[in-house]
């Protein structure tokens, strides 16, 4: 894989990362079904432990299976991407901001330039 395709990807993968950040201050547990009749302290613990097994099989993946991964998680970052869009007028949705729109947006046009720079390198 060219250096530039893993730049791209790491980039992207970051910007997962920040998005996740945001996410908290964002209390995007709100807008899912289960949690959003949890009281704030307790569905913010089960959001974030959730990540837990999901940020291990990814960083498992990237040492195991580094190409299959990458598209997984392409494929995961442009539907993301997709389905933030779709939620946009979500009564719960504080991810409306200018910051919060920069970090989701751009990570599924990465992940699209990744997934077509894999395809032809």
């Amino acid at each position: 894989m060219s250096s530039v395709l893993l730049v791209i990807f790491s980039i992207n993968f970051s910007l997962l990362l920040l998005h996740e950040m945001d996410a908290i201050r964002a209390k995007e547990w709100k807008m899912f079904a289960i949690l959003k009749d949890m009281d704030d302290g307790r569905a913010f613990k089960v959001f974030t432990i959730l990540h837990l097994p999901l940020y291990a099989i990814l960083l498992y993946s990237f040492i195991s299976q580094q190409i299959v991964s990458f598209i997984i998680i392409d494929v995961f970052l442009i539907f993301h991407s997709i389905i933030h869009y779709f939620f946009e007028k979500h009564p719960n949705n504080n991810f409306t901001n200018t910051y919060s729109r920069l970090l989701i947006y751009p990570m599924g046009v990465l992940g699209v330039l990744h997934l077509l720079g894999l395809m032809l390198f």
